[in-house]
């Protein structure tokens, strides 16, 4: 509980700071007019050399060769950063000097921005920032709380912040330089020390020094280090460089790690990661970082390279929530497919338009244009395969559609349990679905020669044609399809298809029969077994005669079985703790010291007690003693007095008294009771549980529900978790009806219904 208190305290105490900080960086960044002017010294005056062509409010144009004087009535030589950078990063009023000798003050204002600075520097910006407080809640309050998550919190929230930070770090807003300056390198210091978390959770090896928590100086000493660029602004250049060159650095080690890790390993989730950093930081390590620490002059602006970097995090939530509900491996290799086809249609597409247009397209228009083109299909192959999926319906008709067609044709066929009627239904189906008249099962005996069905009168068909088919073919013979079924020693079957006109099938068609015709024969190859099966226990039930050996010996392994688990557990607890107190027993009869002797025969009189209570508690489990004395309600509540001394939980129980007539069903009901209390008291973590046995017409229902941690539906019908199979067998062999429902951390319903005197096997299992 302390640990959980914790996680809160730190979880609130980094929401806290990232929404102050956050809400500050915008605020400055909102207040700021950028108005970016280059500048040169010619004679200890500030000449201008670079042009704002934009009219200003007042119709003054900003041109080369003007001289600024002074910025927000500061002297220009006095303006930070200005004498290092030669740049006026922000202004409110400028008061210039044109080559005519005429002064003039400017004002500048939020309407002299250029569009795309307004966008990357604040708009994007602030819906970054409240998307990922969003996201972060979310992973926080919806997903299970670990190390990964934490770190990947974090992470998020520092990949904002710094992206929130460009404007005012632009400005010199001294805070703003600070916090961008620190947050980005500490962005990349938690993604090494996700990956080295990660790693761990993939059981590979880390290929770098496992104590991170050294790296979390860098950011620190660079938070330093831009206080030190504020108080002297000659080094601040220089300091710049240095995180840049460091920041460089530290990616080019977390990318060198990733590729060794998956050339060595070729683990999905490590191309997936691989892809998830390497593809957005591209931009910003090679057209901003590197050109800046080189050449000091970047071939992409900082602000339109850092629009990259905000996939990174997004890739993460795939990466660490999504790879138990999706194959990974899939999702990459239908994108990459979705990506082909686009980038085919996007080059002939871009091929035809400047056939067409000629020298009216510049490149940024092609760019554009490509880029828009790529993108838009790629989303729409994914919103035709949603769309297709929906309106499958429509897209196919029910005669068309083969596939579902062999689906409801062998689901319907594999539910009969004898030979005729398999062979009847089997013609009903090919009949209904390929629309012919007369279809037929036709069975050849190899004894006598001859077909043991007639037909003279419909259609004469050799012998020797129905030898020469192999399994799985189907043969034209003019105006019918004759289809080789099944074989055995005796007889040979084969499919009939007629129609009054030829008939011609299509490839499709021949298919779907084809394949239909592979699951019948296994059908009848298991129906014979199942019909033999039958037969032998018929005769032997009317002969009064003893077992077959087979089930003799099944049901004696099962018993050996169970004997042997009981066996080990005695052996394991019981046996155990009465030789413990044989041996003390024995110290005591040997000892010649009888100081405190009283006070020791106690203590093993105690633990004989507590073992002889253990051994009851064996004995009440194989067989209940009030079940036979006094009934089934007797026993359900005992039962569950002893779950309610031992449950944390809160437990809700209604017992309706229930007239059966068959006995074994009491201690059925009791088995089940037992097997859900036990699942509750071990697996369910809940807070209250439900437990109600309810009468019905003819049997009864038994309804449970908690609001534990849950768990994924299809772990539990198909494996042997948390005791439910054995809740799910005890259902099937009294023909009930098994319905289960759970969710992780949405707890637990389960509905168990059993007639009495039912003999149809119907069994269930299904989340709804």
């Amino acid at each position: 509980m302390e640990l959980k208190i914790i996680k809160r305290i730190w979880f609130l105490l980094a929401i806290s700071i990232y929404i102050l900080l956050g809400a500050y960086l915008l605020y400055v960044t909102y207040s700021m007019n950028f108005f970016v002017l280059g500048l040169k010294e010619e004679n200890g005056e500030w000449v201008v050399t670079s042009s704002y062509n934009k009219q200003l409010a007042n119709g003054v144009r900003i041109s080369e060769g003007d001289v600024v004087l002074s910025v927000n009535n500061i002297q220009t030589e006095d303006v930070p950063n200005v004498k290092h950078d030669h740049l006026i990063r922000t202004a409110n009023l400028l008061t210039i000097m044109k080559p005519n000798g005429q002064i003039i003050d400017v004002k500048i204002s939020r309407s002299d921005f250029l569009e795309q600075v307004i966008y990357y520097i604040l708009v994007i910006p602030t819906i970054y920032f409240f998307l990922t407080l969003i996201i972060v809640f979310f992973l926080y309050f919806k997903q299970k709380n670990t190390s990964l998550l934490c770190l990947l919190i974090l992470f998020m929230l520092t990949v904002s912040i710094a992206y929130v930070s460009i404007g005012p770090s632009g400005g010199l807003n001294n805070i703003g330089v600070i916090v961008n300056r620190g947050s980005m390198l500490l962005c990349l210091v938690l993604l090494l020390h996700f990956l080295r978390n990660y790693y761990t959770f993939l059981k590979t090896n880390w290929l770098l020094s496992n104590n991170i928590k050294l790296f979390y100086i860098l950011p620190v000493m660079v938070m330093i280090l831009g206080g030190i660029g504020i108080i002297y602004p000659a080094i601040n250049s220089l300091l710049s460089t240095v995180v840049l060159a460091t920041f460089f650095i530290l990616l080019i080690t977390i990318l060198s790690i990733l590729l060794l890790s998956y050339f060595k390993y070729k683990s999905p989730q490590l191309k997936v990661l691989l892809i998830s950093i390497l593809i957005p930081f591209l931009p910003f390590l090679f057209l901003y970082a590197l050109p800046n620490i080189l050449f000091h002059q970047s071939i992409l602006s900082g602000e339109s390279s850092a629009l990259f970097l905000l996939l990174i995090p997004f890739s993460f939530i795939f990466t660490q929530l999504a790879e138990r509900l999706f194959d990974i491996e899939y999702h990459i290799t239908r994108l990459r497919y979705y990506v082909i086809f686009s980038l085919i249609f996007t080059l002939w597409f871009i091929v035809g338009l400047y056939w067409i247009a000629g020298k009216n397209l510049t490149i940024p228009v092609i760019t554009g244009v490509s880029f828009f083109t790529f993108t838009s299909l790629v989303v729409l192959f994914y919103i035709k395969e949603k769309v297709d999926y929906r309106k499958r319906k429509i897209l196919f008709s029910t005669k068309g559609d083969y596939i579902h067609q062999l689906y409801t044709a062998v689901d319907r066929i594999g539910k009969t349990i004898k030979i005729d009627e398999l062979l009847e239904k089997f013609a009903q189906e090919v009949s209904l679905h390929l629309e012919l008249e007369h279809v037929f099962v036709l069975t050849y005996n190899y004894d006598t020669n001859q077909f043991t069905s007639p037909v003279e009168g419909r259609l004469a068909i050799n012998p020797a044609l129905i030898e020469d088919l192999k399994l799985g073919e189907i043969r034209r013979i003019d105006k019918v399809y004759l289809a080789f079924l099944h074989q055995d020693a005796h007889y040979k079957r084969v499919l009939v298809l007629e129609h009054k006109n030829s008939i011609h099938l299509k490839d499709e068609e021949l298919l779907w029969l084809e394949l239909l015709l592979l699951y019948v024969n296994n059908f009848i190859e298991n129906t014979k077994m199942v019909e033999e099966l039958l037969e032998e226990l018929k005769h032997m039930r009317q002969a009064d005669d003893s077992q077959l050996p087979w089930l003799s010996k099944l049901l004696w392994l099962r018993f050996e079985e169970e004997k042997y688990q009981l066996a080990q557990e005695l052996h394991d607890t019981n046996l155990q703790e009465q030789l413990h107190i044989a041996r003390e027993v024995d110290v005591l009869v040997n000892t010649k010291d009888t100081t405190d002797i009283q006070q020791k025969l106690e203590k093993i009189h105690q633990q004989m007690i507590t073992s002889l209570h253990d051994l009851r508690a064996y004995c009440e489990n194989l067989k209940p003693p009030l079940l036979d004395t006094l009934g089934l309600n007797a026993a359900l509540e005992k039962l569950i007095r002893k779950v309610i001394e031992r449950a944390s939980f809160e437990l809700i129980y209604t017992i309706d008294r229930l007239y059966l007539e068959d006995e074994r069903m009491n201690l059925m009901i009791y088995r089940l009771f037992q097997e859900l209390l036990n699942n509750a008291l071990k697996h369910s973590y809940a807070t209250t549980v439900e437990i109600r046995l309810q009468e019905m017409d003819d049997g009864f229902e038994i309804i449970y529900k908690d609001d534990g941690v849950g768990c994924n539906i299809e772990d539990i019908v198909v494996g042997e978790s948390m005791g439910i199979q054995g809740i799910q067998e005890r259902v099937k062999a009294f023909n009930g009806q098994f319905y289960i429902d759970s969710q992780v951390k949405e707890g637990m319903f389960i509905r168990i219904t059993v007639k009495e005197g039912s003999d149809t096997l119907d069994y269930d299992a299904h989340s709804g």
